[in-house]
């Protein structure tokens, strides 16, 4: 007979989770690789370090450098690779404690406040204050009857003002020769490259980067919003969720229907717009 701990001691139970949900870390790792997103891709458009996405990936939240760290760092991964990150700091938190509650500070000082003792009314301020008005309101009464007789006969001896009456069927008349401003998709630049995009029922994480490899924009585009992109020589796109994006290059609407769901990776020039 063995004195030591059995193969069924509960002590290790420790090492199972108390559910059937994916931890932070392979939730994470998964809707990368589902999006089409490599770790160096996701490090630079969310600025975080390789080999922290690594240790997050592996639930490894040692090198976040503390809990407001990590749970930035969670955040910001999860936008990237097109999740919600709501539920994955409240997986954090019920794992690792929660925030700690704030402490109000307003009740420390409360029996430090002084309050100031109450004043008796002064009786002599208050009475010649009401001198004051009386003989202000003796003086006012006296002056405003001698400008209101004045007043009257300056109005009858007056001539009666004109008015002047416009018709209720005049209407604007239009200058010969005008033209509509063009539109605003019209008037792109020709010596550009202009690429908007429209998130029409569904939101979509993209990313957009300019020909000298300047990141133009990393993010959600949330359902209704629009973003527009220019630069000299080319706008090169990925598309985390290609089907609900409307895109016009260069004033011209593209189009090639994306699939749901679908990564693209697209790059437009001058000129024509067809995609690379």
């Amino acid at each position: 007979m063995s004195i030591g701990n059995s193969p069924e001691s509960p002590e290790d139970d420790r090492n199972f989770p108390a559910d059937d949900r994916d931890s932070i870390g392979r939730a994470l790792q998964q809707a990368r690789i589902a999006a089409g997103l490599t770790v160096d891709e996701v490090s630079a458009s969310t600025r975080v370090r390789i080999p922290i996405v690594h240790a997050i990936e592996e639930d490894d939240f040692s090198r976040c450098g503390g809990d407001v760290y990590a749970r930035g760092h969670i955040r910001t991964l999860a936008r990237a690779v097109g999740i919600d990150p709501a539920l994955l700091i409240e997986q954090y938190e019920s794992e690792h404690g929660g925030r700690p509650a704030p402490t109000p500070a307003a009740p420390l000082f409360e029996a430090e406040r002084i309050r100031p003792e109450p004043r008796r009314p002064n009786w002599t301020a208050a009475m010649v204050a009401a001198i004051v008005a009386v003989v202000g309101f003796v003086g006012f009464t006296m002056f405003s009857g001698n400008d209101t007789q004045g007043g009257a006969g300056a109005v009858a001896e007056g001539p009666a003002p004109e008015k002047k009456t416009t018709s209720p069927t005049t209407k604007p008349t239009k200058t010969p020769g005008t033209k509509p401003a063009p539109s605003a998709i019209a008037a792109v630049p020709k010596d550009k490259v202009t690429v908007k995009l429209t998130a029409i029922d569904d939101k979509s994480w993209i990313s957009a980067k300019a020909s000298d490899g300047k990141l133009l924009f990393d993010g959600l585009l949330l359902e209704g919003e629009s973003k527009t992109f220019q630069d000299d020589e080319r706008v090169d796109l990925i598309l985390g969720n290609a089907g609900p994006i409307e895109l016009f290059v260069n004033g011209k609407k593209i189009e090639e229907k994306f699939e749901s769901g679908a990564v693209e990776r697209l790059s437009y020039t001058k000129g024509a717009p067809e995609s690379g």
